[in-house]
């Protein structure tokens, strides 16, 4: 399947599951690799029978799936295992998500394929890696997402233990093995040697917590929960007007005055509490009041106007639907067009990743039926012997 990308001509086996491993093949796939999945017969990616559905399809699979070609392998069966055994010797990166031990059991972990495939790269995503005493413990997002202390810092003060609303758990651990698949093949062109990336969603979560592990260095004290507001930055977050939420974020205290004259409360700038920013996150509660109190009097259409006028950093509180429709996710190819079983066509969110070399298009290859493209990979094998 030809691909326009600066990955084309890398083919990939994609032996994983759900969301972190697929969610880092399709990256590469949209960055122009050939990506082959390999599905455990009879039903595939456990992610085919998630919904929602369309048309008794997963709308959960499809957008992880897209532009992937699929064929069911069962790797304990000897005929089965030649034809993946075929597949290892034209792929570049296999990338599996699998507990520890899994593929070392089937005779394909990592000593052994690259005993006898030097330039594979072998990509391993998983709860908690290949090592430490966590290694063979099973996890979901919702477990690294407590464990590695993000739940900790998301909702409100006082509030019960609130998970991230997308699974960061997942998608993050899924973004760093893209990242570690590039730079294993960076390598391997200056070197012709691959190599096995070991991925652990728990350390992904620690990776990202940001500021809070600076914070409790400095400090000493255990961050917690702040809603929406930054910890050290104010003010910033979401703020009540008329008829709803909006969100403001005056990052210094250039904007700080501004948005003051856009209250109509010039004068704020001028109090002890607000005149620098380390004075304005000590007492965000108050500034809260007064910010809030002067945004009551008019809708948050309006307010938004006027402050964008300004030059101050805001923006609506938007739900899923207002994100499609929105004018400049739409400009920036961010929803794509994938066929499906209906004929239709699916929405689907596109490529972040614009690059000037190659061409960011406004639909995507179909969601790949399970085993279907088998005939048509062993038929290239076939030629490959021949």
């Amino acid at each position: 399947m030809a691909a326009s990308g600066p990955l084309s001509g890398i083919v990939v086996l994609d032996l994983t599951r759900v969301l972190a491993g697929p969610y880092c093949t399709m990256i590469l796939c949209d960055l122009g690799a050939r990506v082959i999945k390999l599905e455990r017969p009879p039903g595939g990616d456990d992610a085919r029978r998630i919904g929602p559905f369309i048309a008794g399809e997963s709308a959960y699979f499809a957008s992880l799936n897209r532009g992937k070609e699929s064929i069911a392998l069962d790797l304990e069966s000897e005929p089965d295992r030649e034809i993946f055994e075929a597949l290892l010797s034209r792929a570049d990166v296999l990338v599996e998500n699998f507990r520890p031990g899994v593929m070392e059991r089937l005779g394909y972990g990592w000593d052994a394929l690259h005993a006898r495939h030097p330039r594979l790269i072998y990509a391993a995503t998983s709860g908690f890696g290949q090592t430490g005493p966590y290694a063979n413990r099973p996890a979901y997002d919702v477990v690294v997402q407590g464990m590695g202390g993000i739940m900790s810092l998301t909702g409100q003060p006082g509030d019960v233990p609130t998970r991230v609303g997308t699974s960061v758990g997942d998608l993050t651990a899924g973004l760093f093995t893209t990242i570690g698949v590039n730079a294993a093949l960076y390598h391997r062109a200056l070197t012709g040697e691959g190599q096995k990336i070991d991925v652990a969603m728990l350390d992904c979560q620690v990776a990202i917590l940001e500021n809070a592990i600076a914070r409790y260095q400095a400090t000493g004290e255990v961050p917690g929960p702040l809603g929406s507001r930054h910890p050290s930055i104010t003010p910033f977050g979401a703020f009540a007007t008329r008829d709803g939420f909006i969100v403001i974020a005056a990052g210094n205290d250039t904007l700080f005055g501004e948005l003051c004259r856009c209250l109509g409360r010039p004068e704020l700038v001028q109090r002890a509490e607000f005149s620098n920013n380390p004075a304005r996150t000590a007492h965000e509660a108050l500034l809260r009041e007064e910010i809030e109190a002067a945004l009551a009097r008019r809708d948050g259409a309006d307010w938004l106007a006027e402050l964008e006028r300004a030059g101050i950093p805001c923006g609506p509180i938007n739900d899923v639907a207002a994100v499609l429709s929105d004018p400049q996710v739409q400009a920036r190819n961010m929803v794509v067009r994938v066929e499906d079983a209906t004929g239709e066509g699916l929405e689907l969110a596109g490529n972040p990743i614009k690059l000037s070399a190659f061409p960011d298009p406004e639909t995507r290859p179909a969601i790949p039926a399970l085993d279907g493209a088998r005939q048509a990979l062993l038929a290239e094998l076939e030629q490959d012997e021949a």
